[in-house]
């Protein structure tokens, strides 16, 4: 259902009304979602030594139990070598995995699900990481989203264990109680460094046309669905622009973006995770005819089947960039876009992110119509595990 554009103001009994579809159910996989809502991935660094504590737990909980449909963690490391921060949850670990475990319990004695977002930044560890300085930082050609040089090229046999890595960190997730998995393979990370070919000038069989640079994510993909089992869905997210680039594109037209999701699917991906600024903006404007319309999800579900999820300023007026300026606010707005997309059947799940940093319970109060309840985004609110 969409909003009909009148001059009279729109009541919150008709607006809740246009998003009651948004609170069905949808499969994702194996897995059924009791609403269209994800908690987006947003890293906080409250983990000291990569260990969840009670504070964290609290903070997953209380968004399953005010409704999320499903709940994406920050990124989290699959190996020593990931990153740099010694506080970002790592999966891996006696002490961590006990953590997780705690914190997947929690959420669904909420009635809630959670996927953890499997993360390697590759070259963008940098090169004087606080966790692990004496490692090596390795990415597909060493070179970061800004074209200079940083660590160094991975040989073929760290691939290997990188690889590797990936597969057992989801098997700890499956071991932990998670729901499912998502790889992280946007915004200029490891396995986007392989899919873009301003990060990617490998010579050997992982670099050069777009289906060599989709090899290495593939390979981690395949090595996720063996190692967890048919069930268990693996999203993969994605993105065009980079950190530092939103002109970037891994894919230049549908066609090379049906060739590089296809690859991905292929390989034992479940569903699609679209990375956008903007949820609203078309992803190419210069298709004809209403599919210049759609938007990086909508795409994906055209040429993959498969169910996707979109994302990008949901609710707000301001793109994610005030999240990092001093006093930076963004206000709540209205759900035209997202409903005209809805209706349209471009994604299967809205994830939202900044929303529910400032307020823990938005999806509760969409669901009841009190919109005047909810809390704008303020930049402080990163700071704190409300």
């Amino acid at each position: 259902m969409t909003l009909e554009h009148t001059e009279q103001p729109i009541t919150p009994d008709a607006q809740k009304k246009a998003l009651a579809d948004l609170f069905t159910p949808v499969q994702l996989g194996s897995l059924r979602v009791p609403n269209r809502f994800a908690m987006a991935p947003m890293t906080r660094e409250f983990s000291p030594e990569g260990t969840v504590t009670d504070e964290v737990i609290s903070y997953y909980a209380r968004r399953a139990a005010a409704g999320v449909g499903l709940l994406i963690t920050e990124g989290v490391y699959v190996s020593e070598d990931s990153g740099p921060s010694t506080r970002v949850p790592r999966l891996f670990g006696e002490a961590q995995l006990a953590g997780w475990k705690r914190l997947v319990d929690a959420v669904h004695a909420q009635g809630g699900l959670i996927v953890p977002q499997l993360w390697h930044l590759g070259a963008e560890r940098g090169d004087h990481p606080d966790l692990n300085p004496q490692l090596p930082t390795l990415s597909p050609s060493g070179l970061s989203t800004s074209g200079k040089a940083r660590g160094r090229a991975a040989t073929a046999a760290e691939l290997e264990r990188i690889r590797d890595d990936f597969a057992k960190a989801a098997v700890a997730a499956k071991e932990a109680g998670f729901d499912a998995v998502e790889l992280h393979g946007a915004h200029g990370y490891l396995l986007d460094q392989f899919l873009w070919e301003g990060t990617n000038r490998r010579e050997d069989r992982y670099g050069g046309s777009l289906e060599a640079r989709t090899r290495f994510p593939a390979e981690v993909a395949a090595a996720v669905r063996d190692a967890v089992g048919p069930d268990l869905p693996v999203i993969f997210r994605f993105s065009q622009w980079k950190s530092g680039d939103y002109t970037a594109r891994i894919a230049k037209t549908p066609a090379e973006l049906e060739a590089l999701l296809g690859a991905l699917a292929e390989a034992g991906v479940s569903a699609f995770h679209a990375s956008t600024r903007r949820h609203w903006e078309p992803a190419f404007p210069e298709v004809e005819g209403p599919d210049g319309q759609l938007g990086l999800a909508g795409w994906s579900k055209k040429v993959t089947g498969l169910p996707s999820i979109a994302v990008g300023s949901v609710g707000l007026n301001q793109a994610f960039q005030v999240a990092f300026q001093e006093g930076g606010r963004a206000e709540t707005t209205g759900f035209e876009p997202l409903l005209e997309q809805f209706g349209r059947g471009e994604f299967d799940l809205i994830a939202v992110g900044r929303v529910l940093l400032s307020d823990p319970a938005w999806v509760a109060k969409v669901r009841d119509g009190r919109f005047d309840e909810i809390r704008p985004f303020h930049a402080e609110d990163r700071a704190t595990l409300s």
